[in-house]
């Protein structure tokens, strides 16, 4: 197993500042997933239904701005796209500890602040993943996406313990702060990416934003492998935010867990995680493209399914900590090789668009899930909600099962894009051709 990943992309200095932005940002991001909940049990003692709704508030813009941010991303520069969205995100979380500090702060400020947050997040994530194949070569996907990977599960490794510290002492709004300033170091390093990039040529014969919307809706949902994974990763994200959106609530209300405990057991079980980002480009060379979707998606289910019989105290960790690390493994593999095939399949004119599609239908079914495990959680207890959460979490793996997704040995070989072919100068400076549970 390897220890550190080696390769040419640690060479290409334009993927290294994206690779830098990415971990600066996801740092300062697990200070928010930890303190901004937090804000709302512990600084303004809301009801577990006001927590989910939270929940639902951030991720409400990837079912409402997701397809038309793809279009956008599509016509527009990537790269200014992204470092927009990093200072939006700065100042936004930035003006709930001012808030605090002036004694303002209340529960419509949060809403307001994860509903915006989310806005800018939709149009970063778009362009990210869309971004990265104009920058690395179409067989560096995997080893790319893998890299990437790689900041995320380090950040989760050493943030929520970080967090913790700092939500003990200073308290919650404080930590944000230091979100809001990874966001603003994320943004420097994408200002520093040279490689030039050329906006889409358009003129009067240039398709209307419901004709984009239409090409890339046909795409996703007309695709052998991509309506199959969009459907697994929607399932299990419904499933797992019916869980996840009153976990906190559990682990602070059921288990009497503190802020330093909670961010200890994401912290450790973070380990496993950061291993399978380092070996996810192996694993799926060694078992194929397609067993290795389905078996992370077969793992991850029955994880959710323990985290309810968790004892209290803080032997709760002892529990929580090898279920989240074997939960990690099988979403950062799972993640790693389907956005990579994703990549890999889709033209790069319509790279934009087919991943707000996948966003959409992916990231859109988590409001859904949040409310109504809040919902549930208000009439049948925190506890019988997990149990729902993990019992739907099994079943996702049979929409990739039961398709030609399992056929998949090796990553794909470009396609020839026949409406690049016929449209010809409208799509000339598009670039080759090149080619979510949560965070896909």
């Amino acid at each position: 197993m390897k220890l550190w990943p080696t390769g040419g992309l640690w060479r290409q200095p334009n993927f290294v500042r994206l690779w830098s932005a990415e971990t600066v940002s996801q740092f300062g991001t697990q200070f928010t997933q930890l303190a901004l909940p937090l804000v709302a049990i512990d600084v303004l003692h809301v009801s577990a239904f006001q927590v989910a709704a939270l929940t639902v508030v951030e991720f409400l813009p990837f079912l409402l701005v997701s397809l038309p941010a793809g279009v956008w991303v599509d016509r527009l520069r990537r790269r200014p796209i992204l470092i927009i969205g990093d200072l939006s995100r700065a100042a936004l979380l930035a003006s709930v500890p001012v808030a605090y500090w002036f004694g303002a702060l209340a529960m419509p400020q949060l809403y307001v602040v994860g509903f915006l947050v989310g806005i800018a997040t939709v149009f970063f994530d778009v362009a990210y993943q869309s971004y990265l194949p104009s920058i690395v070569e179409r067989q560096q996907l995997i080893d790319g996406n893998a890299k990437l990977e790689i900041s995320r599960a380090a950040a989760q490794l050493g943030g929520p313990g970080l967090a913790g510290i700092v939500i003990d002492f200073l308290r919650a709004p404080a930590a944000l702060a230091f979100d809001a300033v990874s966001f603003v170091g994320s943004a420097l390093f994408i200002f520093r990416i040279r490689k030039e990039e050329q906006p889409p040529t358009r003129d009067s014969a240039s398709p209307r934003m419901r004709e984009e919307l239409g090409e890339g809706l046909r795409y996703v949902l007309g695709h052998p492998f991509l309506k199959n994974i969009a459907a697994c990763t929607a399932l299990f994200n419904f499933f797992g935010m019916v869980g996840t959106a009153v976990l906190l609530v559990f682990a602070r209300r059921e288990l009497h867990l503190s802020p330093l405990a909670i961010g200890l057991a994401f912290t450790v079980s973070n380990v496993g995680p950061l291993l399978a980002a380092f070996n996810a480009n192996s694993i799926s060379s060694r078992l194929g493209v397609g067993r290795t979707i389905i078996l992370s998606s077969v793992i991850g289910g029955p994880m959710f399914v323990l985290l309810p019989f968790a004892p209290e105290g803080n032997a709760a960790l002892a529990w929580l900590v090898p279920v989240f690390v074997v939960g990690g493994i099988a979403n950062v593999i799972y993640n790693v090789t389907q956005v990579s095939l994703r990549q890999a399949i889709t033209p790069e004119r319509i790279q934009g668009r087919m991943n707000s599609v996948m966003r959409f239908i992916v990231w859109g079914t988590i409001p859904l899930g949040g409310l109504i495990g809040g919902a549930l959680a208000s009439e049948i207890g925190l506890k019988k909600t997990l149990i729902v959460s993990g019992i739907g979490c099994c079943l996702p793996f049979l929409t990739v099962l039961f398709s030609p997704v399992r056929d998949i040995k090796e990553m794909p070989e470009p396609v020839f894009d026949e409406a690049a072919a016929v449209l010809g100068p409208l799509v000339a400076d598009a670039g080759p051709i090149a080619t979510e549970r949560v965070g896909s």
